[in-house]
């Protein structure tokens, strides 16, 4: 396992596509860990406010990169938060945590949330950004509403559904980011199994995901490395190399603000 301050092989650095760096009991510590240990990380945020309050210490950093989000399970905020997420969406290339939560947590305000995330896909549909979305118990919604609004490729964010809409969700072109929890599941496993090399990424969801005794940092995402070079039976240097291609095609498709 690497260590904090790893990169990958040689200049190739290591990605979390997807950890809360604000949900850090201290979120600038974090982040300048990430930076130091030259691993990529894209800090989602749950609502506009917490982006806009965020962007002024992560402008500096230039791994860590600062995503814009609204996310469903914070519904009761969205009518207020909405406007915002409009205003700064030209203030990064980043976007998450947005979609849909069907699950037990989210089922009362579906209506609400699906609303929302027309509006997010509405502003999405001209300008094309970075996106990692939640889709718990929503996965089919998701799906069709990238398709009706024709956003993509995005990047689903911790998979937990069916097979075959996920399937789907491939052979749509969309992505799939992988983090410790789901590579200590057999679910998970199952998952990860079904994903072809070229679409894969990696994520910590840290703090939520623990590693051990503690919550996942953006350097735990070295455990997925380990666990793709198994399954993949590859050295993990060409595992590494994999995943930051597929980083760069997901970017390929980002045609506003600088994904750099």
């Amino acid at each position: 396992m690497t260590s904090s301050g790893e990169q990958g092989s040689g200049s190739v650095p290591l990605l979390d596509t997807h950890c809360h760096l604000d949900r850090y009991p201290d979120p600038a510590t974090a982040a300048l860990e990430a930076e130091r240990g030259g691993i990529v990380t894209i800090g989602v945020t749950n609502l506009p406010s917490h982006f806009e309050a965020g962007l002024p210490h992560v402008r500096k950093l230039k791994r860590v990169r600062l995503a814009l989000g609204l996310h469903p399970l914070a519904s009761g905020s969205h009518r207020a938060e909405l406007p915002a997420f409009r205003r700064l969406l030209a203030e990064t290339s980043y976007v998450g945590e947005v979609g849909l939560d069907f699950s037990k947590e989210g089922r009362a305000t579906r209506d609400v949330q699906e609303a929302s995330f027309r509006e997010v896909l509405s502003a999405l549909a001209g300008c094309r950004k970075f996106v990692t979305l939640h889709s718990r118990g929503a996965e089919s919604r998701v799906l069709e509403l990238l398709t009706e609004y024709g956003v993509g490729p995005v990047v689903f964010h911790w998979y937990t559904g069916p097979l075959d809409v996920l399937d789907e969700v491939l052979r749509l072109g969309h992505f799939v980011s992988v983090n410790p929890a789901m590579v200590r599941a057999a679910t998970g496993q199952a998952v990860v199994s079904r994903l072809p090399r070229g679409r894969v990424l990696t994520e910590t969801d840290g703090p939520y995901v623990r590693v051990g005794s503690r919550a996942a940092r953006p350097a735990d995402v070295s455990v997925v490395v380990e666990h793709l070079a198994s399954v993949w039976d590859s050295p993990r240097e060409r595992v590494t190399a994999t995943l930051y291609e597929n980083f760069h095609t997901v970017l390929s498709h980002v045609t506003a603000a600088n994904p750099s």
